[in-house]
């Protein structure tokens, strides 16, 4: 068996790619059959030969994303002026990614161009006390002050790296940041 129940599959009914999900799994002598539910034709039974796995979802940073949206409607050309003008632009992210050989920055671009997906950015939270009350806190109206790790509508205390180094002493605070996922795994 080449899936397992849960597992996201492709296949073509009458002539068009479809999706689903496997839901149950027969094995018979001859052959295996899935019952796939489909979203827009309910739940139908197709043998192991017919499905495949769906192809990875090309998974980018935000910044690679920001700067594909404002230029996807003239790509070509936007990546020949940006390296036409490579000593005219800042050092930011988008740089430093078209920069680095090893990513295939100019692929990735292009590749886009058939969907892709923007990788989810960790969050911290900046520690500066040990202690319940300890977290940097930051409310709406960019007034920072220290208490609890509990995030609301109308405090902010989870943050991406980048929004971390961008405040007002962002260099210091980013020595203090630990991970969300981490710290939750601790408590």
């Amino acid at each position: 068996m080449r899936f397992k129940e849960g597992d996201k599959v492709e296949f073509i009914w009458i002539g068009k790619l479809k999706q689903g999900v496997v839901t149950e799994i027969k094995a018979s002598n001859f052959d295996i059959s899935y019952q796939v539910k489909s979203e827009f034709m309910g739940t139908l039974w197709i043998t192991e030969r017919d499905l495949v796995a769906p192809a990875p979802v090309l998974k980018v940073p935000q910044f690679v994303a920001d700067w594909y949206e404002k230029n996807k409607c003239d790509l070509e050309y936007s990546i020949w002026k940006y390296i036409r003008n490579w000593d005219y632009h800042e050092e930011d992210e988008f740089f430093n990614f078209m920069n680095d050989n090893d990513n295939e920055s100019i692929k990735t671009l292009i590749k886009m161009q058939n969907g892709y997906e923007v990788e989810k950015e960790p969050l911290y939270w900046v520690q500066l006390i040990e202690g319940v009350s300890g977290y940097l806190n930051v409310r709406n109206d960019g007034i920072q002050f220290i208490n609890s790790s509990g995030q609301t509508a109308e405090l902010k205390t989870r943050f991406t790296e980048s929004e971390i180094k961008a405040m007002d002493k962002g260099g210091a605070y980013w020595q203090f940041a630990v991970l969300v996922e981490e710290a939750e795994g601790e408590a």
